[in-house]
């Protein structure tokens, strides 16, 4: 029989991956890339004597709510990722090593890159002995000193063509957990956990961000379990407790319920906003490293690297490599599976299609009847004024096949007008707003997405004074 906690904090660091590991190495995953120069973006803790010059913090404080109920014991993980600078070395004839900026071999390209260990400090302590001053004596002290590590590089036959040389150089921090009761007719704890870099600077280290992150916690972040116990949240906390939940205070961090819905005993805090319950879709196919991108672009992208681009990514370091291999084996079912899903839509609605006019996809607008346009938007109001077939423009009538030219005036502000203005469209359908107004839903006649607009029924909208009815003369070839 499983553990229930273990499988709560399991859930919360599939979610806490994508932010541990968030730039980690970007598309195209590559080291010559532009893209991975500047990394480590977020829960960079480095340490004192670098906070000046790097804008970087050396502390990390997380607080929340806690109802013990029947739980009596804390169990925290803190997380991070530890910089260890790779090297590449070629073997030379005589036996030593010298090192080169890279090492071809017939799979990958092997070249220096700074590689990012994950590191777990443990805390495993009651409740009770973490109030007052016996808070102090349960802080949590980690020491990783300076390290070096060697892998040998060999062909396809077997023979060493050269080494991998890691460095890792000395990192020391503290976990300082405190528990305090707070006033009222609800037994509440506010739960306080502090993380701590506290790195004595070398007498020669040059005070620059690069040199720092050789020192620093990266991705900081930190999961808290107490079984038989609920944490509340700070996102949504009951009405009682909204006055305590406003009096926590959290730097550089935004503690929040982890796994199923429903459940409250584990908490997760992060470096970046995630709302409470949060999951990894289960479309993904794995972790791709580049969150500000889609699954899908990116690994359309991934698929379409040259040979030689892909043998640089598997060179530069063993996660890009499993992105490499993940899209080459990825099948095509599961690639489609990467397209969207529809889930809001699917809660709400059920298996009931509203026998009211259905509105455009991806807007607010109401369609007329028979317009042939899919069902979207489950917030419609039912009350709205009924659309009309046409409008009429500078005296003529528009409807769904009037050809317009597109006359947006300065008013509107998107940039994108100052394209469209003169250029001529069809008129898709006459549409109207929850408010009333009327607008046109047009598709652009020379753009080569055309027929996919009208499949999926995106168009522009423009109101009746946004647009020119086509005359004789410009509707001649």
């Amino acid at each position: 029989m499983g553990n229930p906690l273990e499988d709560r904090f399991e859930q919360a660091r599939a979610v806490a991956d994508a932010v541990l590991f968030e730039g980690y190495v970007l598309y195209p995953y590559r080291a010559s890339a532009a893209k991975n120069q500047l990394r480590w973006q977020f829960g960079v803790l480095v340490p004192p004597a670098w906070t000046a010059t790097t804008g970087e913090h050396a502390v990390q404080r997380t607080e929340c709510l806690l109802e013990p109920r029947q739980g009596d014991r804390l169990h925290a993980e803190l997380r991070f990722l530890h910089v260890r600078r790779r090297t590449v070395e070629r073997l030379d004839p005589g036996g030593g090593y010298t090192e080169v900026p890279e090492l071809e071999l017939p799979d990958r390209v092997l070249v220096p890159w700074d590689e990012g260990h994950e590191e777990r400090v443990l805390i495993h302590e009651p409740l009770a002995q973490l109030t007052g001053d016996q808070a102090a004596v349960h802080a949590v002290r980690f020491d990783l000193p300076d390290a070096v590590e060697y892998e040998p590089v060999t062909d396809e036959e077997g023979r060493t063509v050269g080494r991998l040389v890691r460095h890792r150089r000395r990192l020391t921090g503290e976990l300082r957990p405190r528990v305090e009761e707070l006033p009222g007719p609800y037994r509440v704890l506010r739960l306080t956990v502090s993380v701590h870099n506290t790195t004595v600077a070398p007498e020669d280290a040059v005070l620059d961000r690069d040199t720092a992150l050789a020192h620093s916690l990266i991705g900081t972040h930190l999961l808290f379990g107490v079984p038989g116990g609920r944490f509340l949240s700070l996102t949504d906390p009951p009405e009682w407790a909204r006055p305590a939940a406003a009096s926590c205070h959290n730097d550089r961090t935004w503690p929040v319920l982890a796994g199923p819905p429903g459940a409250d005993d584990v908490m997760l805090s992060s470096p970046i906003i995630l709302e409470d319950h949060p999951a990894v879709a289960e479309e993904s196919p794995g972790p791709l490293y580049d969150a500000t991108e889609i699954d899908e672009i990116l690994s359309l992208r991934t698929a379409a690297l040259t040979d030689r681009e892909k043998r640089e990514a598997r060179g530069t370091d063993a996660r890009a490599a499993a992105v490499v291999d993940l899209v080459d084996a990825m099948p095509g079912a599961v690639r489609e599976r990467l397209h969207g899903a529809i889930r809001g839509l699917r809660e709400i609605t059920g298996d009931d299609v509203p026998d009211e006019p259905p509105a455009a996809p991806g807007t607010g607008l109401r369609l007329p009847e028979g317009s042939g346009h899919p069902w979207w938007d489950p917030a419609l109001d039912a009350e709205a004024a009924e659309v009309p077939d046409a409008v009429v423009v500078d005296g003529a009538t528009v409807r769904a096949g009037s050809r317009v030219r597109l006359t947006p005036g300065a008013r509107r502000s998107d940039a994108q007008d100052a394209f469209l203005r003169g250029r001529h469209a069809t008129v898709e359908a006459v549409v109207g707003d929850l408010d009333g107004e009327t607008h046109l839903a047009v598709v652009v006649d020379d753009d080569p997405g055309t027929d996919v607009r009208r499949a999926q029924g995106r168009f522009l909208y423009f109101r009746p004074d946004e647009v020119a009815p086509l005359t004789e003369r410009e509707e001649a070839p």
